[in-house]
């Protein structure tokens, strides 16, 4: 699907129709689905018509129908760029200090 062509308006109703969809598979009624949410059964079936939500209202929606981890995939975390990972490659540890009690013991013992 090309999002990008189409309007803001196109992807709430794309969008409010995946919602439906996925409720329905999950055979879930709009009421049961308001009532995990907080939210109204009228304002689900609006969010499903494509009429709009707040962001805190798809986050309810996500959580209820059990899918908030694709916001991973919705937004991924950036990851470092390489000059970054560069920068910190200088910076992490090689090898492990000895502590205090290792330092007197290897003095103490010079068979190593």
């Amino acid at each position: 699907m090309n999002w990008y062509s189409m309007s803001d308006k196109q992807i709430e109703i794309v969008l409010g129709q995946r919602i439906k969809q996925l409720r329905l598979r999950k055979n879930l009624t709009q009421q049961a689905l308001a009532e995990r949410t907080g939210l109204s059964r009228v304002f689900i079936s609006k969010i499903e018509r494509g009429h709009g939500t707040s962001l805190l209202s798809l986050l309810q929606i996500l959580r209820a129908l059990e899918i908030l981890e694709n916001i991973d995939s919705l937004i991924p975390e950036e990851a470092p760029s390489p000059i970054d990972l560069i920068k910190l490659q200088g910076k992490q540890r090689r090898r492990a200090s000895r502590s205090g009690s290792d330092k007197d013991n290897d003095l103490a013992d010079p068979s190593w």
